[in-house]
């Protein structure tokens, strides 16, 4: 069996490379989707390839749109969508994507701090699994690939 994983959410950590390393190290037939993790290629796309926006408002409207075609085809083509919420920055839009994920079936795995548990209590309730930290997350791919 092979998986397709999602990685969504927070940007300002090396979460995704800690996943995508465990992976790696145990050999695991995983292939990792992610959004565009550069903040400012992220953030100005819209402006890129559509033409320079005054209104900040327009700007990002723009540059989220054109973002979320990735998104949701990546979130579509998985089997499993793993969100992280940081500590330092709200993630609004992994909160959309924890609920995208769950009205389109995917299996949802959640990564926060204790801190966060409370606030985050819906997300969570939607989740699979409620983890703390990557190395959590990559023992449950391990386990669900090979039984260990």
């Amino acid at each position: 069996m092979e998986l397709k994983v999602y990685l969504s959410g927070e940007i300002h950590t090396d979460w995704r490379g800690e996943i995508i390393d465990g992976i790696h190290a145990l050999n695991l037939p995983i292939e990792v989707l992610t959004p565009v993790t550069t903040h400012a290629a992220s953030d100005d796309v819209g402006d890129e390839i559509l033409g320079r926006e005054e209104s900040s408002f327009w700007k990002d409207h723009k540059s989220a749109k054109i973002n979320s075609i990735r998104i949701r085809n990546a979130i579509e083509k998985s089997d499993i969508v793993v969100v992280k919420f940081g500590e330092k920055y709200k993630q609004w839009n992994a909160a959309f994507d924890a609920g995208f994920a769950v009205a389109k079936g995917k299996s949802l795995i959640t990564i926060h701090s204790a801190e966060h548990t409370h606030p985050l209590k819906e997300i969570d309730a939607a989740a699979l699994a409620v983890t703390e930290n990557p190395g959590q997350v990559v023992k449950i791919l391990q386990y669900i690939l090979t039984q260990k």
